[in-house]
């Protein structure tokens, strides 16, 4: 089973940001698992129960018209494209490998469960520093806030009393 590890970065250069999920398509997966897309397309429409909209969706003509964009440079990646693709999420990558049963693929799919974790702790790590970036775009804001403020009083004061109407202030000879 070793043999059959994929680099990391194979697998995280196929993880995409759809509908605010982290998903996989169903064409990568496929080659991931070594079996042609037709083929774990059949196995998820033959056991559709397993895969509610959350573990699996189709691809919406807009999002498949934004996922394309992201590639126009290269017409091998939307070759082959006749439908939308199925994105899987995390638990529909984990369903699969109950449908799809070749050792390359459970394997696989090991991997991925082993990255997702990764990208979940990683993110439960640096979200400390996520707020605290957050808090110092707060204060720089609210200073820019103070600072238009002052300069807006600092205009108001200007134009209501002129040096002219003012009464000199100090000791009178």
């Amino acid at each position: 089973m070793q043999n059959s590890m994929r680099p990391n970065e194979t697998i995280l250069d196929k993880i995409y940001v759809i509908r605010n999920q982290k998903v996989l398509l169903d064409r990568d997966l496929a080659q991931l698992y070594g079996i042609e897309t037709k083929r774990l397309k059949e196995a998820v429409k033959r056991n559709r129960e397993r895969f509610p909209d959350d573990f699996m969706f189709v691809l919406t003509e807009d999002e498949l018209h934004n996922w394309r964009s992201q590639f126009a440079s290269s017409k091998s990646l939307k070759m082959g494209l006749r439908h939308a693709p199925m994105a899987f999420t995390e638990y529909g990558i984990l369903m699969l490998s109950s449908v799809i049963h070749s050792e390359l693929a459970i394997s696989v799919n090991i991997q991925i469960m082993r990255l997702f974790t990764q990208m979940r702790q990683w993110i439960m790590e640096h979200s400390e520093v996520q707020e605290k970036i957050h808090l110092l775009e707060q204060k720089v804001e609210n200073h820019d806030k103070n600072i238009a403020l002052v300069f807006s009083y600092l205009n108001e004061l200007s134009k209501t009393k002129s040096v002219e109407n003012r009464k000199p202030i100090g000791y009178k000879n």
